[in-house]
């Protein structure tokens, strides 16, 4: 058995077809992780839902700040944007069945030494404590008023973790951490302006995986959602969002020896960062 994982797709539903091909990606012996946002901007998000659906348990995603988004639309708590690509879920005669599914999916999964997320974990957080909050979003998301949660969830404050934290402050310093962060300060501040090229962080804030005694730095966080980082090794941490949906490759990584696979866009859309 080999495990892949997966950067941001974004509907680029082609090019996860032809990565697949290129992996020989087999479901009934190979399992893909995917770091989330499946969906949007790209021309493909519905045939991306109904085949990583179709996977079953081969399949393994996390959610990223466009698949709550499109959750979000779906319940009428958040307008679509200028650039969404969601109409064609949202009209689709299997929508609530594939939206069902996607409300069931996880913000956070570990296992072998491995912590696959969208965006990252806050520098206190522990791989075990990480997973525990993820577990209070996500029962949220689960729970029959779900709704409530999803028009509660957008905002930028609190922007940093405390124990003491209850409710849905709570709840939308979770999501934003898992599926919204790309930087913060040696405290877990977090700022979300930012979405541009490492060289350019902001003085007093820095990558979040590069905080000082960062307490997941024992696990190998593989994270995507900062395409402008683009492809990124460490020992304890993976960025894998290689911007397909701008013009760049579509990348997956076979976690058993690392060996890269690429296919590259054959539709760019223009960056908007």
């Amino acid at each position: 058995m080999a495990i892949y994982a997966v950067g941001d797709v974004q509907g680029c539903h082609t090019e996860l077809v032809q990565l697949l091909e290129q992996i020989r990606f087999e479901p009934a012996k190979d399992k893909l992780w995917l770091v989330g946002d499946l969906v949007n901007r790209g021309p493909g998000s519905l045939e991306v839902l109904r085949l990583i659906k179709s996977l079953g348990d081969s399949a393994i995603t996390v959610l990223g700040n466009h698949d709550l988004h499109l959750l979000a639309v779906a319940e009428g708590t958040a307008e679509l944007h200028r650039t969404d690509t969601l109409d064609e879920i949202l009209d689709a005669p299997d929508r609530d069945e594939l939206l069902h599914w996607l409300r069931h999916q996880r913000l956070m999964h570990a296992e072998g030494g491995y912590v696959l997320v969208h965006a990252g974990l806050l520098p206190q957080w522990s791989v075990a404590q990480a997973l525990a909050l993820a577990r209070e979003v996500e029962a949220a998301l689960q729970s029959d008023d779900y709704a409530t949660f999803l028009a509660r969830m957008y905002g930028n404050n609190p922007p940093n973790w405390s124990d003491d934290l209850t409710g849905y402050k709570r709840l939308r310093v979770i999501t934003n951490a898992l599926t919204r962060m790309r930087i913060c300060t040696n405290e877990g501040e977090m700022e979300f302006k930012f979405k541009g090229e490492y060289p350019n962080i902001p003085e007093g804030y820095r990558a979040w995986y590069e905080v000082p005694g960062r307490a997941s730095r024992d696990a190998t966080v593989i994270f995507g959602h900062w395409s402008a980082l683009g492809l990124l090794l460490k020992d304890n941490a993976i960025a894998l969002d290689t911007g397909c949906l701008w013009g760049g490759p579509m990348t997956a990584i076979r976690l058993e020896d690392r060996k890269l696979f690429q296919v590259e866009c054959c539709n760019p859309v223009a960056k908007h960062w």
